[in-house]
């Protein structure tokens, strides 16, 4: 073996190592709590009743103080939310509460490295995921505490006025009103991915990254935890290297994510819903409109019905250029934008004809993939059906809505070079080498 080679060996070795020792074991209290309610279901009405009681309060008690947003709403009853959903979840850079023997080095200033918006149907048939690049230069608005009113990339946002700025900043991006935020940190996102229980994904070559310590062979993984958010902040080990590439890495474990959500019929799955939820108001900085079971519950059931082929996730219209100071940063492609928030403000669904981005490519084994999922979905459609069919019908909830009439609103088709892919697109990383860096 070469020098060269050793020595690239020995720093996976010594990577791989401390990405053992930084795994998040999950919490030892959410396997009580599941098996209490478990054993509480088999004693009929009352217990269940109770239960629910329960869980209400252990959800609410876990939530941290929301945020005000200037678009607040209120949803009063469980419910599939009436009419179209913009919600912006926003992942922060922060090391607080992080192992430091894992992460590197608080930077000191706060920013949103990740800004993914959230566009659902008034009809709930479609829904549209837009991934805005961290370095994307953008116009800040004026912050509710002050600051803001220049340019810059969209991740100094956060820095510059809390939560509330980033969502006006995105509002006047898009032209989109959003009612709901979110914002999560690095802990927040392992906790979610345990929670989940963890998403495939596929890896076409291999995966190589110092600066996140992520190292994964060609083939397929199951990543949770800490192994999870690794995978996610990635992007010297895709693609070529670039914030573009890293998203489209995200879509591959989003899209992934998706499916797995629709196959086990998580989303119709009330204790499932309960350890989801419970996860993301304990672990997630929420808008005061997202903070409660309710609103939780109602986006979740006008989620749950949309097919694979109906999400689509998206990435912002843009390219790297840009001159003076910002040189080299990620400019916005104007017109395919206009496009794609016009369809999205008329409620059409869109449709891409471009590629998946340079940090994934198509699965070789797409078909038969597709194939499985479909059997899966239809036994697990087939299952919850028998259930129900058994179950007396329930009394309808006060105020919960009825299911929107679908629209006939013409597809929007995406100019050839704005990249993303559906959640039944079957994709793979596409894999960067400590060589190739």
């Amino acid at each position: 073996m070469s020098e060269q080679k050793a020595t690239r060996a020995r720093r996976i070795r010594s990577a791989r190592a401390a990405i053992r020792h930084g795994n998040v074991a999950p919490r030892k209290g959410g396997r009580t709590l599941l098996s209490w309610i478990g054993a509480g279901l088999a004693v009929v009405m009352v217990a269940t009743v109770s239960i629910a009681g329960i869980a209400f309060w252990d959800i609410s008690r876990s939530a941290n103080a929301g945020v005000a947003l200037a678009n607040d709403q209120r949803i009063p009853d469980i419910g599939a939310i009436e009419g179209g959903v913009n919600f912006l979840l926003v992942g922060s850079d922060s090391r607080e509460g992080t192992d430091p023997g894992v992460f590197d080095a608080d930077p000191g200033s706060v920013l949103n490295d990740v800004n993914i918006l959230l566009h659902i149907s008034a009809d709930h048939t479609n829904a549209t995921v837009v991934s805005i690049p961290r370095d994307m230069v953008v116009h800040y608005a004026d912050c509710p505490d002050g600051g803001g009113g220049w340019s810059g990339p969209i991740n100094g946002t956060l820095n510059e006025g809390g939560l509330p700025c980033v969502v006006l900043t995105v509002e006047e991006l898009t032209g989109l009103s959003i009612p709901f935020a979110a914002m999560i940190q690095f802990n927040g996102v392992i906790e979610m991915a345990n929670a989940i229980g963890g998403v495939e994904v596929c890896v076409a070559e291999p995966i190589e990254d110092e600066y996140t310590q992520t190292f994964l062979d060609a083939g397929m993984h199951t990543l949770s935890g800490l192994q999870a958010l690794q995978f996610l902040r990635t992007r010297h080990g895709v693609g070529d290297g670039s914030d573009l590439g890293r998203i489209s890495n995200q879509q591959v474990f989003l899209s992934s994510l998706v499916r797995k959500l629709k196959s086990a019929q998580t989303l119709t799955n009330p204790v499932a819903l309960f350890g989801l939820a419970k996860a993301a108001i304990s672990n997630m900085t929420l808008s005061n409109s997202l903070n409660n079971i309710d609103t939780m519950m109602s986006i979740a059931m006008a989620l749950k019905d949309i097919p694979l082929e109906n999400v689509v996730f998206v990435q912002y219209p843009s390219s790297t250029g840009g001159t003076g100071i910002y040189a080299g940063k990620v400019q916005p492609n104007q017109a395919e934008a206009d496009a794609l928030f016009a369809a999205l403000l008329a409620d059409q669904p869109i449709a891409l004809s471009g590629t998946t981005g340079n940090g994934s490519v198509v699965d070789p084994d797409a078909e038969a993939k597709a194939a499985a999922q479909a059997e899966a979905e239809a036994k697990a459609a087939a299952k919850a059906a028998k259930k129900a069919t058994a179950t007396p019908t329930p009394t309808a909830t006060p105020g919960a809505t009825a299911t929107p009439t679908p629209t006939s609103a013409p597809v929007a088709v995406l100019p050839e070079n704005v990249n993303g892919q559906t959640a039944n697109d079957y994709t793979c990383s596409a894999g960067r080498t400590l060589d190739q860096q």
